[in-house]
């Protein structure tokens, strides 16, 4: 396995934003992400884990130490057992991959993968999911159980029941690497109407978010009962531009990369709704959005 020095991280995220990581390295097996690990402590640096970056903002200023990619940690299996399809896959295993075996065998999972970017370990780490009130609509309602590298290089396996779940979180597995999970769902909960209805939804996201544009989906968690994209869009910020980063006309739960954005453009944009809403509003709100790097 290679370890990379000075190696651009921007064509690494959904943003398409970002800085240089000091070390770099992609694993394909969980032995690489022993070996990585090991010489992370060898030298003394700090370790971040980066996925599809689908929902990570990159320093413009780089990141320290050793990023570890899970892009490449790829293996899926898929059997029944018990009258429940279960799948076990790696932690760099897309969300479309499980999406797939969902629609063939017409189970209403299969919907919410279709709305979800990015791969399983990020999935499991932000417990993501629709915003659509549909079952599931969770990592947690499919999850069974994640293995997780600890730091004694030892692979602990967690019960979904191990870890505490919440809107757009997942604790309890920490610290480590999430590298492998189980997914289950009961096989006699079949929707043979499945294909059109993940074919309507697509057509529909398609038509309210601006998915030809780099962005990282939802910037900031719903502060329930309200929706973020609707207190920006009250507050007249739809639109609104820093750099090459822009609050998205279509849809203001959105920053898009216009062409040239700086993370420091998009750090300002978020920086501003968080102060507009909680001086107009009254309501703080939070971002899904993690930031990685030098701040």
């Amino acid at each position: 396995m290679e370890i990379k020095e000075q190696h651009s991280l921007e064509g690494l995220n959904s943003w398409k934003i970002g800085g240089i990581a000091d070390h770099y390295c992609a694993p394909s097996s969980i032995e690489e992400c022993i070996e990585a690990h090991q010489w992370a402590r060898e030298n003394s640096l700090p370790v971040t884990y980066l996925g599809l970056g689908s929902n990570v903002l990159i320093s413009d200023q780089g990141v320290e130490g050793l990023v570890i990619g899970t892009r490449k940690l790829k293996q899926i299996n898929s059997f029944e057992e018990n009258a429940h399809l279960k799948i076990e896959c790696m932690a760099g295993n897309t969300k479309t991959e499980l999406l797939k075996l969902f629609l063939k065998y017409q189970l209403p999972p299969a919907l919410m993968f279709a709305g979800i970017p990015g791969d399983i370990g990020g999935g499991i780490a932000m417990n993501a999911g629709i915003g659509e009130k549909i079952k599931p609509r969770e990592f947690v309602e499919v999850i069974e159980w994640v293995e997780v590298l600890k730091e004694d290089n030892k692979i602990l396996r967690y019960d979904k029941s191990d870890l505490h779940w919440s809107y757009r979180h997942c604790d309890g597995w920490q610290p480590g690497m999430i590298v492998r999970a189980g997914v289950s769902w009961p096989l006699d909960h079949k929707d043979p109407d499945i294909k059109q209805k993940v074919k309507e939804a697509n057509k529909t996201r398609m038509q309210k978010q601006p998915l030809n544009l780099p962005s990282c989906g939802s910037v900031f968690v719903n502060p329930l009962p309200f929706y973020s994209g609707q207190l920006i869009e009250e507050l007249g910020l739809k639109g609104h531009q820093i750099g090459g980063a822009q609050i998205s006309d279509k849809h203001a739960n959105f920053i898009v990369n216009q062409g040239g954005a700086k993370a420091q453009d998009v750090k300002e944009l978020i920086d501003l709704v968080q102060s507009k809403v909680k001086s107009e509003k009254g309501i703080d709100i939070h971002t899904e959005v993690r930031f990685l790097g030098r701040w």
